[in-house]
Parts: C-alpha cells; sequence; structure tokens
C-alpha cells in the first residue's frame, strides 16, 4: 500500500454548517504545492434549495480581489445546482497564489455544505 498522507495538506474553506446566505469561504495559500481540488459535502436542503459552488482565486487575501475562476483553469465541472447528501470535486489549475470556496444562495431556505481543499504535489515532503 502506498502513502496517500504525506503529499497532502488540507484547509477547510467552509467548515460544515447550515449556509442559509451566500458564504465565502476560508481561502487556500496554494505557495508551495503544485495542484490543488475542491472537495464540497452536502447534506439537507431545506425550503425547495437552488445553491451554487464555485471556486475563486486571487493573488491577495484581500476579499474584493477575489473573482471566479475561468473554465479554462478548472478541471472537472460542477453542476448547476448542489443535490442533498453528494459529495463533488473540481481541480484548480490557475496561477494564482489564494482560491477559496464560494457557496451561492439562488433560491430556497438553506443548505449544510462543507468545502475542503486539498493541496497536492507540494515542493517538499511530508507536508505536516
Amino acid at each position: 500500500m502506498k502513502d496517500g498522507i504525506s503529499g497532502l495538506g488540507l484547509v477547510a474553506s467552509l467548515v460544515p454548517a447550515v449556509v442559509t446566505a451566500t458564504t465565502k469561504g476560508s481561502h487556500a495559500d496554494l505557495q508551495g504545492f503544485n495542484s490543488a481540488t475542491l472537495i464540497i459535502n452536502t447534506g439537507a436542503i431545506a425550503g425547495d434549495g437552488l445553491f451554487v459552488v464555485a471556486i475563486q482565486e486571487s493573488n491577495t487575501t484581500t476579499d474584493g480581489d477575489f473573482t471566479d475562476v475561468a473554465a479554462g483553469d478548472l478541471l472537472g465541472a460542477l453542476p448547476t445546482a448542489l443535490e442533498a447528501s453528494t459529495v463533488y470535486k473540481q481541480g484548480y489549475k490557475g496561477s494564482k497564489r489564494y482560491i477559496r470556496a464560494v457557496v451561492t444562495k439562488t433560491s430556497g431556505t438553506s443548505i449544510a455544505a462543507g468545502a475542503v481543499i486539498v493541496l497536492g504535489h507540494p515542493h517538499d515532503a511530508p507536508v505536516a
């Protein structure tokens, strides 16, 4: 069996919670890593909710500097509407230093969701 943890860094962008409005996650610093993957985990959706998720990028940690990642810098696709009790993934291949997850509420009451950014292919391993 191969070691699957020594080369990974994990950042909780959205700590699992019930989301009732558009919510911006914490950023992940990609410095020292050559790959990043966003993992979204959903739970119950209340009030016939329509929620979507996107990856945003920036070269600073200033909230207003983050913009949605261009389609050409994404690997895989996220759905146009999150489903209850589902796990999704999307890769990032852009060149910015920071990324974060953003869950956008279009309608409904709430969704239980969390987002983790998995950082891989570190310049130095093992990763603490």
